[in-house]
């Protein structure tokens, strides 16, 4: 099961709001302090019954605040919930039976204690052409025009001809900081495939990965390993960055030879998307 961190990390890489409960559930975490907007007052007699119910709640709740410190009693013998109204307003209410509270005690002291790792750093600008090339970039800042105007000319003298050039957008991990890392290498590779998966809203469909540029953290996460992405379970090629190829004319002709079989790549996708079988 994905810890809650996590999954909020997993939905903000996807584009996706997060929405947390405003009253705490009986036996729930409890959800992080935030300012709710107030409704306007009601007549009591005009309420829905929810409503009603609520403002009862929090009526013995503030009740329970201000109400004085008396001496520890002495402790009850356990026994299970009531039954009928009286079961219902255990749960409604903060009133956990004995015999849930000791069973969630000896849960979590059961847990072994785990340290809070470091969360892997990394940005990537990331492009997907007619939703088929992914193209990825390791580095902070988006590529200036004339790296882009370089990258348009080399699909171009291969043979790959997109109907329109994607534009860049930034993927940055983590995406929420502060929070626990148990796994900062797999939640990164979790993070990367969440944010791809949220735009397949958009019609990304990779089927080919294009890496210009080298980076430590990016090799790990991609692990490519024979033209091939396992993460990704993707054809891969990786070459050097666009800023060193817009600067060395010899990095230029030695990219030339590698690109050989783009052409044909990018031609049997298109024929696969307009077969009709």
């Amino acid at each position: 099961m994905t810890p809650e961190p996590q999954r909020l990390q997993y939905l903000e890489a996807m584009g996706l709001t997060a929405w947390v409960s405003r009253y705490r559930l009986p036996n729930a975490l409890a959800t992080p302090a935030c300012e709710w907007e107030q409704p306007e007052p009601q007549d009591a007699a005009h309420q829905a019954p929810g409503e009603r119910l609520h403002a009862l709640l929090d009526e013995a709740a503030e009740a329970r605040v201000a109400a004085p410190a008396v001496p520890p009693a002495e402790p009850e013998p356990r026994q299970r919930p009531p039954a009928g109204p009286g079961k219902a307003r255990a749960l409604l209410g903060d009133m956990v039976p004995a015999a849930e509270t000791v069973s969630s005690s000896e849960q979590a002291s059961s847990r072994p204690a785990q340290a809070p790792g470091e969360a892997l750093r990394f940005t990537l600008q990331v492009a997907c052409l007619d939703g088929r090339w992914l193209i990825l970039l390791p580095q902070e800042a988006p590529p200036v025009p004339a790296e882009v105007d370089l990258l348009r000319h080399l699909l171009l003298a291969s043979g790959v001809l997109p109907e329109q050039m994607a534009a860049f957008e930034a993927f940055r991990w983590p995406q929420l900081e502060g929070l626990p890392v148990e796994a900062p290498l797999e939640e990164a590779r979790e993070g990367l495939q969440a944010f791809l998966a949220g735009r397949r809203r958009r019609g990304w469909v990779p089927e080919r990965l294009l890496v210009f540029g080298e980076d430590a953290v990016l090799d790990d996460l991609l692990a490519l390993t024979e033209a091939h992405c396992p993460l990704l379970a993707l054809p891969a090629w990786q070459g050097p960055s666009l800023g060193e190829l817009c600067g060395s004319a010899a990095a230029k002709r030695s990219l030339w030879p590698r690109m050989s079989g783009w052409r044909q790549a990018w031609q049997e996708g298109v024929a696969e998307d307009h077969d009709p079988g």
